[in-house]
């Protein structure tokens, strides 16, 4: 794990998965997202207070999964998260699903870009520059 990464654990559910026991493909978007919104809760920052007191949210803009081995019933995950572009209204994050056992043997990997919008017109709009740069200093 590179130094600039942020980690959270995550156990999968009997919710998680398919009928054989192997997790859906959906459920590892909320991985990947319970892992950025964890990071922003680590810094201070939660998105319900950003809504209501900037009037900004934050929407994955495009994702790029790559499924590599299932998860399964039970296991236990590292989800990452580590930030590899910080533009004015948009971030972009590459992030990683490893398996705690097995060596952090690697089983998702994803690249997202989150656009920051205007909390009641779902437009476009800079991302407040006080976050921007904590952001910057510590993803």
């Amino acid at each position: 794990m590179k130094a600039d990464t942020f980690r959270w654990p995550v156990r999968v559910y009997y919710e998680d998965t398919d009928a054989g026991g192997v997790v859906y493909h959906g459920a590892y978007v909320r991985f990947f997202e319970r892992a950025r919104t964890e990071r922003l809760r680590a810094m201070g920052f939660e998105q319900d207070e950003l809504r209501t007191r900037e009037g900004i949210v934050f929407a994955v803009k495009s994702m790029n999964l790559d499924f590599i081995k299932p998860a399964r019933f039970n296991d236990l995950l590292w989800v990452d998260a580590r930030l590899v572009e910080a533009k004015r209204a948009s971030l972009v994050f590459e992030q990683e699903i490893r398996r705690q056992a097995d060596a952090g043997e690697l089983l998702c990997k994803t690249q997202v870009r989150v656009a920051c919008l205007e909390a009641d017109a779902f437009k476009a709009t800079a991302i407040p520059d006080y976050l921007l740069q904590r952001i910057k200093d510590e993803f």
